[in-house]
């Protein structure tokens, strides 16, 4: 086993999270009903523009570091610790599912991803989950803040 491959694992959990954070994300754009249609479903797809940047970034990672990226749904799904939307939910259960999906991204970055890639001095992989970590805390901020009083 090459001495990066648990991070290369644990990058491949992450693209895997984003492949399936695209698709959800995607669904909420087409289904979102309510008051704040409008806001909401232009809201959906800045967000999913986003995980399309950051899964195709993850994966060229991979690749700089001499790993596989995972390129099918089937390991998508298998991989991923977020899940795919079940239901066709309310604006404010999709902004809480999106939100609690992101603090497990935020979390898994936080606990295993840094700290793997500084354990292996690849400060470039530490740089660009922090990146991501920064923008999905901020995310998480946000949507909270927009259901605060709901």
């Amino acid at each position: 086993m090459p001495d990066n491959q648990k991070l290369v694992n644990f990058l491949n959990q992450e693209l895997s999270n984003f492949a399936v954070l695209y698709i959800k994300l995607h669904r909420y754009h087409w289904f979102i009903q309510g008051r704040h249609f409008f806001k909401l479903h232009e809201k959906f797809e800045e967000l999913y523009d986003e995980a399309a940047e950051d899964l195709d970034e993850v994966a060229e990672r991979i690749l700089a570091i001499d790993g596989k990226p995972l390129a099918t749904m089937h390991k998508y799904i298998k991989e991923a610790t977020i899940h795919e939307a079940q239901a066709d939910d309310k604006e404010n259960e999709m902004i809480h599912q999106l939100s609690e999906d992101y603090v497990t991204m935020i979390k898994e970055m936080k606990e295993t991803g840094i700290p793997l890639a500084e354990e292996l001095n690849d400060q470039p992989t530490a740089d660009m989950l922090t990146e991501i970590r920064g923008r999905l805390e901020k995310h998480v901020w946000m949507l909270r803040a927009y259901i605060a009083y709901e």
